[in-house]
């Protein structure tokens, strides 16, 4: 980990980095006002029968998911008005009766590439199988759900389902516990023996959260959270640059593949519940340290930028809204000026730049707009929810 005065320096370079897009900034509410259109153009691509969003694959449903309630906590008025509340408890009930069966490969350049194929099977296999289709072969796509369930169950949603969604994130993390890997923390998947930062880093996330949330079981999460944390810091993952690379190899070394942009997003997330559960602040400081390595390093004039841009695939496409959605959370913790710039300066440049007339919003947000999926909007629209918080 580097030093305090190392974070400063690459935050220095971010602010002057960011300084040609800055000509106007927006208020909280103006913010949120977006956000609300935004959504509205999301929910275009949400289908009721199966619970999930069209466009995008099974995982990236479940950041679709999150992004609503996020903006439902921070603007409860707001989602009342656009139901969220209900198509929280849609998903919950439909997306696990949706038999989906899942198959990923890594691209020549490490891009993870998902493809996810409807099953058809009568409604009362569907009924029969219930909560087990938010458990598949893929542990990263099970915590995606479980952090899903985690945050829909903090909206509140008076009664409606919240005490099962929280049932719902432990199920799923018991079932992440089982996937053992021979380098430590668990593997990618159940049928490929891959140690990769992504799942580990969620697993992370998940435990740290469940702790913060179940009293009476804090002591059992909290030491399965800090084993993880410190496995996953002396593993190798993160690089002499405090970027986190893909994954380890079967010798369970650094693999020095691509330092994909949610590789440092969903530990910083991890980290802020760690050091909620434990009063431990020096891990803020740690996420710090990666965050401010990510801002300076994998961001082009101060819009963060995606290596696989602009041909990320659904997968890809979704990366750049989960870093951003995690520094929300770490500058709500930790604040930080050159952060909340940061943020605010890529939440104005996507809605100047990366839009059309309907209010879609693609994946390359320094523009100019080309074409919108549910993956690409969540992805934006975690921006303009972090920027309504933290403005």
């Amino acid at each position: 980990m580097v030093s305090s005065s190392f974070i400063g320096s690459l935050a220095s370079r971010a602010v002057f980095l960011m300084s040609s897009h800055i000509s106007s900034r927006a208020d909280s509410a103006t913010y949120a006002s977006h956000t609300v259109d935004g959504l509205n153009t999301l929910q275009t691509w949400y289908n009721r029968e199966t619970g999930l969003w069209d466009t995008t694959g099974w995982w990236n449903s479940a950041n679709c998911l999150t992004v609503l309630a996020d903006f439902a906590i921070i603007d409860p008025a707001a989602s009342d008005a656009l139901n969220i509340p209900e198509i929280i408890q849609n998903t919950y009930d439909q997306a696990q009766k949706t038999p989906v069966q899942a198959t990923k490969v890594l691209s020549a350049a490490g891009l993870p590439i998902s493809t996810y194929t409807r099953l058809s099977l009568s409604k009362r296999e569907i009924e029969k199988r219930g909560f087990d289709n938010f458990l598949n072969d893929y542990y990263d796509d099970e915590g995606w759900w479980a952090l899903a369930m985690i945050h829909s169950y903090d909206v509140g949603v008076r009664g409606i389902g919240d005490q099962q969604y929280l049932q719902a994130a432990v199920d799923i993390f018991e079932d992440m516990k089982k996937g053992n890997s021979t380098c430590g923390g668990i593997f990618w998947s159940k049928v490929t023996p891959y140690t990769n930062a992504i799942a580990n880093e969620l697993f992370l996330s998940v435990a740290a959260s469940l702790a913060n949330r179940i009293p009476d079981r804090k002591d059992y999460f909290l030491d399965i959270a800090q084993t993880q944390w410190n496995w996953f810091k002396n593993s190798g993952l993160i690089n002499g640059d405090n970027l986190i690379n893909d994954g380890l190899t079967d010798d369970c070394k650094n693999n020095g593949m691509q330092t994909w942009t949610y590789n440092q997003g969903v530990i910083l997330g991890g980290l802020v519940e760690l050091s909620t559960a434990t009063g431990d602040r020096s891990l803020l400081t740690q996420a710090q340290t990666i965050a401010s390595a990510a801002i300076s390093r994998l961001s082009k004039d101060g819009i963060l930028f995606e290596g696989c841009e602009p041909n990320c695939g659904s997968d890809g496409s979704q990366f750049k809204g989960i870093f951003m959605r995690n520094l929300h959370y770490l500058q709500k913790a930790a604040p930080m000026d050159p952060i909340k710039n940061f943020l605010l300066t890529n939440a104005d440049t996507i809605w100047a730049n990366n839009r059309n007339d309907q209010n879609q919003l693609g994946g390359t947000w320094e523009g100019p707009y080309t074409n919108a999926t549910a993956g690409t909007q969540s992805s934006a629209l975690d921006v303009l929810v972090a920027a309504a918080a933290v403005a």
